[in-house]
């Protein structure tokens, strides 16, 4: 579970403090005010965790990895994967733990290597990666390097996925030294005090189509970086010029709350609106069935039963199909 008193101390050596001030209670908000009714058993789950020893824990590869199948038994591989399974589902990955392959809703994996090669080097950097999920990138981030990331979704099951992994990767000696590095925390971007200004680094991907206000969120995203800090969108675009912007209105593929999907001009646009420079994006993607799709994993409706069977280039609801877009911007 959350060492608090650990978490406020690391804040407040990284110029955190008003947020120091502050994240116990918002901890104690979501966690104890307002647990999942699953909570018991994922609890259960962690502690159903074979935890075995193993010397291989590898965040810059595809596949996130700790350990190898000869590092386990067969009933440990076998207690390994019920534990995991019941933290289902898992949307972001894949992982590859002691040779069970967590074959995750999404390869993450691909949008990382779209992103890549565009950030600012990761070397030495505070990160902040706004609904992380289970922490997928923010593994990735501190395999690139980075100093501090701290990962923020207010999905307790995401939570719960991201302590199950650090309970396997602390089994690797010399561990802890990047586990003090990674933070998840079941909060949302209201809660990283306004103004904050201290991160080199913010990721927001797979958000902003889900709020109510997109120029707000951008708002807060810059707020959250120093001076020159750099900002990683990724969010759903759709074709037009500058004054286009789909707005569904009932659920778009099957999803509820999304509120706004602008063209990538009006995205640039909206991003300078709130105070952001330097704009850039640098990719456009359609999401293919390959990249998200159902697995033993994530074992409920995805990509494929969106869209229009007779045309894939429409949504059940008749909508373009989604694409994203990669956009950089500085503070």
């Amino acid at each position: 579970m959350i060492d608090t008193k650990a978490l406020v101390q690391t804040l407040g050596a990284a110029g955190m403090q008003s947020w120091a001030d502050c994240v116990e209670k918002q901890l104690y908000r979501r966690l104890a005010e307002k647990p999942h009714g699953d909570m018991p058993k994922w609890r259960q789950a962690l502690l159903d965790l074979p935890l075995p020893e193993t010397n291989t824990l590898l965040l810059d590869q595809g596949a996130v990895q700790v350990g190898l199948e000869s590092d386990t038994t067969l009933a440990q591989r076998a207690a390994l994967q019920d534990a995991l399974m019941q933290l289902h589902p898992w949307r972001k990955g894949p992982f590859r733990l002691h040779g069970v392959h967590v074959d995750t809703e999404w390869r993450s994996d691909w949008k990382w290597d779209r992103l890549a090669p565009h950030v600012a080097p990761l070397q030495g950097r505070k990160v902040l990666d706004v609904g992380c999920g289970n922490g997928y990138h923010c593994w990735r981030v501190a395999g690139a390097g980075a100093k501090l990331v701290i990962g923020i979704d207010p999905t307790q099951l995401f939570h719960m996925q991201f302590e199950a992994l650090q309970r396997l990767f602390a089994m690797v000696p010399g561990s802890g030294e990047i586990l003090r590095r990674v933070i998840h925390l079941p909060l949302g971007i209201e809660d990283v005090p306004p103004s904050l200004g201290a991160f080199d680094s913010v990721f927001s991907m797979g958000v902003l189509y889900h709020r109510r206000s997109p120029i707000d969120h951008l708002q807060e995203l810059r707020d959250a970086l120093r001076p020159e800090g750099e900002l990683v969108l990724e969010t759903l675009v759709v074709e037009g010029d500058r004054q286009e912007v789909l707005v569904p209105e009932g659920r778009y593929a099957k999803m509820r709350n999304v509120w706004f999907i602008p063209s990538v001009s009006s995205l640039e646009t909206w991003l300078r609106r709130a105070g952001l420079r330097n704009v850039r994006t640098v990719d456009v993607t359609p999401t293919s069935m390959d990249e998200q799709r159902t697995t033993p994993w994530m074992q409920f409706e995805s990509l494929a039963d969106y869209l229009d069977p007779f045309d894939r280039g429409r949504t059940v609801e008749g909508y373009p199909a989604p694409r994203r877009a990669i956009v950089l911007a500085n503070a």
